[in-house]
């Protein structure tokens, strides 16, 4: 066995917390304060989100890099997904770090997302740095919540190295982290020192060759496919034979025409690189997350990245409507399998199938958040799609059928724990635990199939006036707890093609709630609102006002609808039911009946009925 050496000039270090919690502006602080934007420069908030869709909804959905220096130490920072959805995320992003830093809202506490990305550090064998953020709010309890941390790593079975973690406190947003709350703070100086005295240095095998883990990829339209990863051993030049190490075994040669390392926010051209610094090898082709990148003279293969399996799937299919191809450019079904591919290729947490009819897709993920922000890239890419509703995965171990169970937490006023509890019973529900806040407001917990987390989050939302906080994380499987009903309403669904009228929608509206407005297409088969029973029901909303006698200007009132609520892509694929389906184009989201003439569907249901009764 070699001594093992450190490379004491890096710090590669994972920030880790609930969304949130102020990971990505932490981050902004840190370069702020370590020089890597120069004074006076002017600099986007959360300059880590990149993607136009975590700019949008402020969390961060891809684990990214960056570095900063402090004290002529280079410090690889990767800014991680707060949402259990995006695990893979989170696990590739752990296998490039020797510590994290954790941190925690001063007033929420440890919240479900916490738990699990703090699993998975631990387990990975990381030292932790905890961070108490946000203590300028007036509602914080910073003893409190260092209570609540505590009992998490014992829970999660923390050894006595990780427990006596440092803790700081800080308020991000301002650039401020202090050791503890009694002393004022001015800056993130102590965050910087404690990172270097309690991350350890990247440590290596002198005697080994060259191994790099590829823990991401992405693209260029300059130099091609680009593998990002850790060395773990070793040095390599830009000019130097490598082969890549598939998940089959195999040996592949590689060319690499560039190697290029973190430098601030950018990345920039190196000639060499040391062990423990995250680099970017540009020009390989053929290459996936997992895989060992090593020398031609002694290849070996380092440990592949493993993830958690994927709970949820939904089924993909070409858009049918008639109304295909009139809002989007991307519509085969060969283009949308080349770009499933290669999300399996960068998102190691999606995997695909091709149904056995060959006419669609199955996409299975971690969760329908997951699945929902991969489909809203693709419709901004220009896809058009029909997809499914969103179910779980079962699984089938000694004649039982097992599903997943989630872990429940809900946070809301106490005035709406009654309607809460008894919309979870009715999804199969079991609550474990109740605890008072004060003030008014509640936290319960909940064991719950993740099949009756779909299509209730709408739901929760409106029982509690859009007070309420809702998250859960995988418990794990349990038999399969039965049926419920998903939805207690039917769907308002149009009988012909034409364009919805003033006049025809009046005459819906007391039917229940309407999801197009005057000047919309429709087509037989579409959804155009919910019925306020539970059964579906054929309407015309084209319906023109007959215009048969004369009759002075002004004498008929102006028709006044109700406001139509703007259906997003992960409502409409909560509201669907198991034969319905969402239409996703670059410009709609519409829902329809996945069979789309009135007459079959009608037909199809007496059969229904028929085999019902024996």
């Amino acid at each position: 066995m070699h001594h093992l050496h450190r490379n004491d000039s890096i710090r590669n270090v994972a920030i880790i917390a609930h969304v949130d919690h102020g990971k990505t502006t932490l981050v902004d602080a840190m370069f702020r304060q370590s020089g890597v934007f120069r004074e006076g420069q002017e600099v986007q908030a959360r300059v880590m989100d990149k993607l136009e869709l975590e700019r949008e909804r402020g969390i961060t959905i891809a684990a990214k890099n960056c570095s900063v220096l402090w004290d002529g130490v280079k410090i690889n920072i990767i800014d991680t997904p707060g949402h259990a959805d995006f695990g893979g995320e989170v696990e590739r992003a752990l296998s490039m770090a020797d510590g994290a830093i954790l941190l925690v809202d001063a007033s929420e506490g440890p919240l479900p997302q916490t738990r699990f990305v703090l699993k998975k550090t631990l387990e990975a064998g990381l030292k932790v740095i905890v961070v108490i953020n946000k203590i300028d709010r007036k509602d914080a309890r910073p003893a409190e919540v260092l209570n609540e941390i505590y009992d998490l790593f014992i829970d999660l079975g923390a050894d006595d190295g990780q427990i006596d973690f440092p803790c700081l406190y800080a308020i991000g947003r301002d650039g401020v982290a202090m050791q503890s709350l009694d002393e004022g703070g001015s800056d993130l100086h102590c965050l910087f020192e404690i990172i270097l005295s309690t991350i350890p240095a990247p440590s290596y095998d002198p005697a080994e060759p060259f191994q790099m883990l590829v823990a991401d990829l992405d693209y260029s339209d300059y130099v091609g496919r680009l593998a990002i990863g850790r060395i773990f051993h070793g040095r390599v030049a830009a000019s130097d034979p490598l082969l890549c190490i598939n998940a089959d075994g195999e040996h592949l040669p590689l060319k690499v025409t560039r190697l290029q390392c973190y430098d601030g926010v950018s990345i920039r051209e190196a000639d060499a690189a040391q062990p423990g610094d995250i680099v970017v090898l540009a020009g390989i082709e053929d290459v996936k997350i997992g895989d060992t990148i090593c020398t031609q003279v002694n290849p070996k293969a380092l440990k592949r990245i493993t993830v958690d399996e994927p709970t949820v799937s939904m089924r993909i299919m070409t858009n049918n409507s008639p109304l295909a191809g009139t809002e989007g450019s991307l519509v085969q079904s060969t283009r949308i399998h080349e770009r499933l591919v290669k999300e399996t290729l960068r998102n190691v947490g999606i995997r695909l199938e091709v149904t056995p009819e060959k006419d669609g897709f199955i996409i299975k993920g971690r969760g329908e958040f997951q699945l929902a922000i991969l489909i809203e890239t693709m419709r901004r890419e220009g896809f058009e799609m029909c997809v499914s509703r969103p179910e779980v995965i079962c699984d089938c171990q000694g004649g039982r059928v097992l599903e997943p169970i989630e872990h429940l937490y809900i946070d809301c006023d106490e005035v709406y724990l009654g309607i809460v509890t008894q919309k979870l019973s009715i999804r199969k529900g079991r609550m474990i635990n109740y605890t008072g806040h004060g003030a008014g407001r509640v936290r319960i917990e909940f064991n719950i199939p993740s099949r009756g987390l779909i299509g209730y989050r709408d739901e929760f939302l409106t029982d509690t006036k859009g007070t309420g906080i809702m998250s859960s994380y995988l418990l794990g499987y349990e038999e399969y707890r039965g049926e419920f009903p998903s939805r207690f309403t039917g769907s308002i669904v149009a009988d012909r093609r034409g364009t919805a009228v003033a006049y025809g929608l009046s005459g819906l509206e007391p039917r229940g709630r309407l999801f197009v407005v005057p000047g919309d297409p429709v087509y037989e088969g579409m959804i155009v609102g919910e019925h306020s029973r539970e059964n579906d029901i054929d309407v015309n909303p084209c319906k023109m006002k007959k215009l048969t006698n004369m009759r002075a200007a002004g004498r008929d009132d102006n028709i006044m609808l109700s406001p139509v609520t703007l259906m997003t892509l992960e409502k409409a694929l909560q509201f669907i039911r198991d034969d319905e389906m969402v239409e996703v184009t670059p410009k709609s989201v519409r829902l329809r009946k996945s069979e789309l003439s009135a007459g079959r569907r009608h037909d199809m249901s007496v059969a229904r009925k028929k085999a019902a009764s024996g």
